[in-house]
């Protein structure tokens, strides 16, 4: 590998003004920093934790597509992961002189703001999806907001000012579409290739200058806290005041951004967010788009990565139990050198992974399920969007011609130290004609695969009869007649 240069300071740009900065703590939040340093203080703290989204703002980076900006939750984002971006707060909105911008105005008009403490948040979700949509649909506006909460219960005040936003001005004409041209040039001229080292001893922060950079600083620093959408390590810092110094921050490398299929197989890349896996998944596995939608919220899914929530091995995280019952396979990298192994052997116990020191998750493998495979996944959380798992099944089914189980793969998040098969209750289903009586039959072995926990998100009882459930849902709507194969449906826990 030729040897890569280093500097001492991130560069980013700062609504219209360029940054470098060279003493940054490795635990240092934007949001922390547009108010303390920066007195930009539109920008508010509400949660700290990526929920309530009163942190909003966009950033701007450089992606095949060009510039793109995406809402993220400045509370849990890192300063030192800005490297190479365009940071714009409700501070730069602008409009026509001396008028407010078309975003602000509808909110006013239309009284979506009452307390105003989130409001910022609201403006600057919906000035992200003006910019890509300028006339949105119900679904889309709701699918924007779906990260910002509002404690006065506005949300039909705002939804009607979403709508009339095209009504005060166009998008073609905001100011940041017409500085596009400029700003992705000088976000092109921040990526110079070199590799950024901010600190000394512990208290470090490094940002790869791509992938196989990356592979050679975490082999030499095997204990550092690899970053990637920082939407789990930005909790451990704001909540449980952890020290995760010193830092590798891998968001948007190059090598580790890419997402294709190839002879049925998609790769997702180990820096992929969820927004970005979510077209080609709702295309070829509609029901992992479906999915995605009710993975944290928007700003969420602007950050948050299928590697990382892999990598982490949450018994909780949502991805890994339909990845598992799919038969996905992941590549681990460690310097030059790779393996790939089954996704569900990746996972050993709590909090332990089959992963060698310095050695990292590169990508994910996840088969597309052929036509006459029924594919399912099920979520049940105690609201719709936005809340974390109290357990999730996913199932994936073939039959034999003559209506027997050719094969089936079931798998748990919720349900046990780690995401898990259901192997019993498969063995139970294998070549048994695919009714009632062999899914009823399954059921009683569901206390041979799993002894889930009661903790705030559900009772140890309830998760294991909605378990058993899910399973008999799945056969419901696999034999009805006109039922999808391929479904994503959510349960109040």
């Amino acid at each position: 590998m030729a040897k890569v240069d280093t500097r001492n300071e991130i560069r980013f740009i700062l609504n219209g003004r360029d940054v470098a900065l060279s003493s940054v703590a490795p635990d240092a939040t934007l949001l922390d920093w547009l108010r303390l340093d920066r007195s930009l203080r539109g920008t508010k703290e509400g949660c700290a934790e990526g929920d309530c989204g009163a942190c909003t703002v966009l950033v701007g980076k450089l992606s095949a597509a060009g510039l793109v900006y995406e809402s993220v939750n400045a509370c849990i984002r890192f300063l030192g992961s800005l490297d190479g971006t365009h940071v714009v707060t409700i501070e730069h909105l602008r409009g026509e002189p001396d008028k407010l911008h078309p975003v602000q105005q509808a909110m006013v008009d239309f009284h979506g703001s009452q307390c105003g403490f989130c409001t910022p948040g609201f403006v600057m979700s919906l000035y992200g999806l003006w910019m890509k949509s300028p006339a949105p649909s119900n679904a889309a506006i709701e699918k924007a907001l779906q990260g910002n909460l509002c404690r006065c219960t506005g949300y039909e005040a705002i939804m009607r000012a979403a709508h009339a936003i095209s009504s005060y001005g166009k998008a073609a004409r905001d100011p940041l579409a017409l500085e596009r041209q400029d700003i992705t040039k000088r976000l092109q001229a921040l990526h110079d290739g070199a590799r950024v080292e901010i600190g000394t001893g512990g208290k470090r922060l490094i940002v790869p200058a791509d992938a196989d950079d990356f592979a050679a600083v975490f082999e030499k620093e095997p204990t550092a806290t690899v970053v990637a959408g920082s939407t789990d390590v930005g909790l451990w810092v704001t909540k449980h005041m952890r020290d995760i110094s010193p830092v590798i921050f891998i968001g948007n490398l190059d090598g580790l951004g890419g997402i294709v299929e190839d002879k049925g197989v998609i790769s997702i890349g180990a820096g992929v967010t969820y927004t970005e896996a979510f077209s080609m998944l709702s295309k070829r596995i509609p029901a992992l788009g479906q999915l995605v939608d009710r993975i944290g919220g928007e700003q969420v899914r602007n950050m948050g990565t299928i590697g990382g929530n892999i990598a982490n091995g949450s018994p909780i995280g949502d991805t890994p139990p339909p990845l598992i019952a799919l038969g996905a396979r992941l590549t681990l990298r460690k310097g030059k050198e790779r393996r790939t192994i089954p996704l569900q052997d990746f996972f050993i116990a709590y909090g332990k992974q089959d992963r060698q020191p310095g050695e990292f998750v590169e990508a994910v493998h996840v088969p597309v399920p052929a036509k006459d495979v029924k594919f399912a996944v099920y979520k049940v959380t105690k609201r719709r969007d936005e809340d974390i798992t109290a357990t999730l099944g996913a199932f994936c089914l073939t039959l034999a011609g003559d209506g027997t189980v050719a094969d089936i793969r079931i798998a748990y998040g919720g349900m046990a130290a780690t995401p898990k098969r259901a192997s019993t209750v498969e063995k139970a289903l294998m070549g048994k004609v695919w009714n009632e009586a062999a899914v009823e039959a399954a059921m009683a072995e569901y206390a041979s695969d799993f002894t889930p926990l009661t903790d705030m998100r559900a009772t140890a009882a309830y998760r294991a009869l909605a378990a058993k459930n899910l399973l008999l849902r799945f056969y419901v709507e696999t034999t009805s007649t006109g039922a999808p194969f391929q479904v994503s449906r959510s349960e109040a826990a």
